[in-house]
């Protein structure tokens, strides 16, 4: 693993848990981020001191994650503001992986877990701008941060950050807007370019119009032309493997995808090892990821984590779980999490030509380019004889334009976590509990429209590319310049041309 400069760790210093995960950098095994107040102005002070890249683009895209770091730390103050900043500095499940020997990743989690009653201290001093609704939303998920800890110095702490927490729950600000200015600073720097919500809000619109009337157009080829789209889907997902079958279900739908990208020759790599099966406990409150080989990891197996419902739940509670794994819309969740989506995407991260572009990852760019697979999928003909595939990759579409949505809503004042439900009991086939939890999700995650967001800039880009390159233009061409620059801001992803 190389050394990175002065400059690279100052930022790396204020992404722990994501420099240690998604860039397999090891050296914070063990290690918190100090979260309190005197530690995030230290570690602001230390950002940008020390020469550029000589490359223009990788000294852009490192002053991107410095100025969105100085937005998100310094000027919006949300590690005040949002537990979740707090709860992955706790979270141990990084660990669980088999990024390397177990011994030494049983140590690196026992030193983590050593530091809680620190990491629980900062955070107590940090927390004190809480909204009553982002501390109902995050209670259950500060909770289960405990499951299957016996030391009692860290159950102790974690005990004192839940009680902070139930009381802003029970005394917090009522209202959770960030406003429109902070939320339009708190996008744009991260992605280094202007954000126009109300534009933005438009295209979501315009988006989920588009969506809905390809959704019609594939339910047609089901012979469903009377039934609104929408019903035709609830009735769809009851078709499911079962609680067992499911991870087998994921196996071979993720070895389907990889032969179809490789056949097609999506994605400029085609290597690695991509592995099924059963989420570890510590994240299984996740139905679907992928943990995938980190570009500072030696070689080893990507991950694609499945979590099943749990015996123990209610028939109910299982039944809308295991409707996830449908037959409609699994594959489109496999193209998402493995081929071309994430695990392809790792491969080529694998390869970026520095440092910054392998670490500093863009989440919009993330969560963009694997949104931006599933329909691509759909254009290249994958599963063309089954019209479950692409109503699956439109579904999936609408609830990510609808989150979208929901986060301008909230964050600008102009709609409630209870109107942003009834959004999403609208405009998706999701209803009751589950549409409250998406739009409450908006409250801690005020940039989770990063996925639809990110895929219509890559789609606007391969559209310029097209018309820019003439016969030049192919799709792994487009795909192998852009995958190049590892996982840029958006702002930035018009470097290709």
């Amino acid at each position: 693993m190389t050394q990175l400069d002065a400059r690279l760790r100052a930022i790396t210093d204020l992404i722990v848990a994501e420099a240690r995960e998604g860039g397999g950098r090891h050296e914070y095994d063990g290690r918190i981020q100090d979260l309190s107040p005197d530690g995030v102005r230290a570690g602001l002070a230390r950002l940008g001191a020390g020469p550029a890249p000589e490359d223009a683009h990788d000294a852009r895209h490192l002053e991107v994650f410095e100025e969105s770091l100085r937005t998100q730390f310094g000027e919006l103050e949300l590690h005040r503001k949002n537990p979740l900043i707090h709860l992955n500095n706790l979270d141990l499940a990084c660990y669980d992986r088999d990024y390397g020997p177990a011994g030494e990743r049983a140590t690196a989690r026992k030193a983590h877990l050593g530091l809680w009653p620190d990491a629980v201290r900062h955070a107590i001093d940090s927390l004190d701008q809480v909204a009553a609704p982002v501390a109902n939303s995050l209670l259950g998920a500060a909770r289960g941060l405990a499951a299957g800890i016996t030391d009692e110095a860290a159950l102790e702490a974690h005990g004192r950050l839940v009680a902070h927490l139930e009381h802003a729950a029970a005394n917090g600000d009522p209202d959770v807007a960030l406003g429109g200015p902070a939320l339009a600073r708190l996008m744009g720097t991260a992605e280094g370019l202007p954000v126009d919500l109300g534009r933005l809000a438009e295209r979501a619109d315009a988006e989920r119009d588009r969506l809905m009337a390809l959704l019609a157009e594939s339910c047609a080829k089901l012979g469903e032309r009377d039934k609104a789209p929408l019903d035709v889907v609830r009735e769809l997902v009851k078709d499911h493997p079962d609680a067992d079958g499911v991870i087998e279900a994921a196996r071979i739908g993720t070895e389907k995808a990889i032969a179809f990208t490789r056949e097609k020759d999506l994605v400029p790599y085609h290597d690695g090892e991509c592995l099924v099966g059963l989420a570890p406990e510590s994240r299984r409150w996740a139905m679907a990821m992928m943990a995938w080989n980190a570009p500072g990891e030696s070689e080893g197996p990507s991950w694609y984590y499945i979590t099943p419902p749990e015996p123990s739940w209610p028939q109910q509670e299982q039944e809308e779980w295991l409707e996830v794994f449908s037959r409609t819309t699994l594959s489109a969740i496999n193209v998402h999490e493995v081929a071309p989506g994430h695990f392809s995407h790792g491969r080529a991260l694998r390869r970026a030509s520095s440092e910054v572009r392998r670490l500093l990852q863009s989440m919009a760019f993330v969560e963009g380019w694997a949104h931006y697979a599933e329909e691509l999928c759909v254009e290249e003909g994958f599963e063309a004889g089954d019209p479950r595939f692409e109503i699956g990759v439109w579904v999936e579409a609408l609830l990510r334009v609808t989150r979208l949505a929901c986060a301008i809503g909230v964050h600008t004042g102009q709609m409630t976590v209870e109107e942003g439900a009834r959004r999403f009991s609208s405009d998706t086939h999701v209803a009751g509990p589950a549409a409250l939890s998406e739009a409450r999700r908006a409250t801690f995650d005020p940039t989770y429209g990063r996925y639809t967001w990110g895929k219509l800039l890559i789609q606007d880009l391969r559209e310029r590319a097209r018309a820019e390159w003439g016969a030049g233009f192919s799709l792994l061409r487009f795909h192998k310049a852009l995958l190049d620059l590892g996982s840029p801001p958006l702002g930035m992803i018009g470097a290709i041309l």
